[in-house]
């Protein structure tokens, strides 16, 4: 039951120009499938190949002799999640239930605005900026490398990946500038708005 790496929502060229068709032609078209092939090639033929690709992070997170198993697998799903908190109309505020809760939770938007940049900014080497949301309350955290919150019992509403493969072809090593782009102008609200409302 091989893992199917999803299609992009929207075409290679339409993040430009703040993420460019070159960048996302190799991080979609080279990375992540290449996540994606070697995951199903791990767990082809073994227990796991049965298993939703959710079930086997759940079941590889704490196991060191699967750490490729998970690596790949958590790396497939990050990117395919990411890809979606993602689009060419995005950017701005989000509205509704969502906007209420960031307001409640981190004092305002701008605040939440800031301490998402400042986590995508301090994350030490490769890994991803996340909202949250931990019980009732949302929050921002940040992982290395692979590691997704789902293996922290978190819901996952919104990422940034800061990989150097997301954005280097585009901002050498201005992560903060890629991060203050993607935050205001494509971050996709809707689809952080649907997976907050399904977290509750």
């Amino acid at each position: 039951m091989a893992y199917q790496q999803p299609a992009l929502p929207w075409a290679e060229n339409a993040l430009e120009p703040h993420i460019s068709a070159k960048t996302i032609g190799f991080h979609y078209g080279k990375h992540h499938a290449a996540y994606v092939t070697n995951f199903n090639n791990l767990v082809g033929g073994t227990e796991m190949d049965s298993m939703t690709i959710e079930e086997v992070i759940a079941a590889t997170a704490a196991d060191a002799s699967k750490a490729g198993v998970f690596n790949n697998g958590a790396q497939a799903w990050n990117h395919s999640f990411y890809w979606n908190c993602l689009s060419p109309d995005g950017g701005g505020k989000p509205a509704g239930e969502l906007l209420l809760a960031i307001e409640k939770d981190f004092g305002g938007y701008d605040k939440f605005r800031e301490e998402l940049k400042n986590a995508a900014a301090t994350q030490f080497g490769s890994g991803w900026a996340w909202l949250v949301l931990d019980g009732e309350t949302l929050k921002v955290v940040k992982t290395a490398n692979a590691e997704t919150p789902m293996t922290k019992g978190l819901k996952p509403i919104l990422t940034i990946d800061v990989w150097e493969h997301a954005y280097y072809l585009d901002y050498q090593n201005r992560r903060p500038d890629y991060t203050a782009a993607l935050i205001d102008n494509l971050l996709n609200w809707k689809f952080a708005e649907e997976n907050y409302k399904a977290a509750r």
